[in-house]
């Protein structure tokens, strides 16, 4: 009997998103400090993620006035570099009055279709006004 060796390889891409939804409702005081509110964002990639209008859901903390920090999970169908699936990317970032910063990754096991086996994780930094976003991913998929 032979073992079989999966190799997995490193790709890098990278592309753009817009927001195309964002709807936040605060939890609790919306007149207080911190405060939390959480919000439903549909985006849409484009670039080495091809995904038409995802489903997002965020916890946003507001530590001062516009400013603060934020988690949530972002469901993604469409295509990584040409393979098709869905898959949830988990997202952590902080935002001021300058922009937000994000880092995320994909949830193990979360991955379906072609892109069964995906893991990875990226970046992006929104600065107010500019759009779109852009974002860079390096990721691998069994």
């Amino acid at each position: 009997m032979s073992a079989r060796t999966t190799t997995r390889t490193t790709a890098r891409t990278t592309g753009s998103f817009t927001f195309a939804d964002w709807e936040e409702q605060p939890i609790g005081s919306p007149d207080s400090t911190p405060r939390l509110a959480r919000s439903t964002v549909v985006n849409s990639f484009a670039g080495g993620i091809e995904a038409g209008a995802t489903n997002a859901g965020y916890t946003f903390t507001y530590t001062g006035e516009g400013s603060g920090s934020y988690a949530g999970m972002e469901l993604l169908s469409g295509t990584v570099d040409g393979r098709r699936g869905t898959f949830v990317m988990e997202q952590r970032g902080t935002f001021d009055a300058a922009g937000t910063r994000c880092t995320f990754e994909v949830v193990p096991g979360s991955a379906t279709g072609e892109l069964a086996g995906l893991a990875g994780s990226g970046s992006f930094t929104y600065r107010h006004g500019e759009t779109p976003v852009p974002y860079e991913f390096t990721y691998t998929v069994a």
